[in-house]
């Protein structure tokens, strides 16, 4: 089933795309492949990037938009990704960057085209799990810099996931976060022993 990709700002794009052709910010990047990468380099599959600050026993306290990341495409893969940032003057370009997370969020958009049921994806981050996961929004129609997880929603968790985290094993966040709501709790601190009673005072 195609997915629906939201469509990104055309301000971040052309950011993306002013980077690109800069001969001095592809060099200074951190990416040898962007610098490796034989014919012209595009940006594609611009993806939301929403973080979840506080896990609640309720579920997902909030969201907030961080940035639009663009997989950047030379031949037939994506060699690096460009991420972008709101400014008080707008969407700016913000790096280039590569890593496991570009293969691994190309794998999880393949399976969610094999889901039978259409979808808007977008990514998710979970910053005190150190967890990344392609998020499936039920609303093709919703405007992907808003919104929060429905229940039905499917989370994939990308690669390299957290221990205990099978990555590609998609969720409902239904069930997902209950898991995640444990792992983000901190454990309760065991009770203090009692304090010995001073010497010369009564028992």
């Amino acid at each position: 089933m195609p997915l629906h990709v939201p469509l990104a700002p055309a301000p971040a794009l052309r950011s993306v795309l002013t980077a690109l052709g800069s001969p001095t910010a592809v060099r200074e990047a951190r990416t040898p492949s962007l610098r490796a990468a034989q014919g012209p380099a595009t940006p594609e599959l611009p993806l939301p990037v929403h973080v979840v600050d506080e896990i609640t026993p309720a579920g997902v306290s909030a969201t907030r938009l961080t940035g639009w990341r663009f997989l950047i495409h030379c031949g037939e893969r994506a060699v690096a990704a460009a991420e972008t940032r709101l400014t008080p003057d707008g969407w700016a370009f913000s790096h280039f960057f590569e890593g496991p997370y570009i293969a691994s969020t190309e794998r999880a958009l393949r399976q969610a085209e094999a889901i039978q049921q259409p979808y808007q994806p977008r990514l998710l981050s979970f910053p005190r799990l150190y967890m990344l996961t392609l998020w499936l929004h039920g609303d093709c129609r919703a405007d992907g810099a808003a919104g929060h997880p429905d229940a039905t929603d499917i989370l994939i968790p990308l690669a390299p996931a957290p221990p205990g985290i099978v990555s590609h094993l998609p969720h409902r966040v239904a069930e997902l976060l209950p898991v995640l709501t444990l792992r983000a709790t901190p454990a309760p601190l065991p009770p203090l022993p009692p304090v010995p009673p001073l010497l010369g005072s009564p028992a």
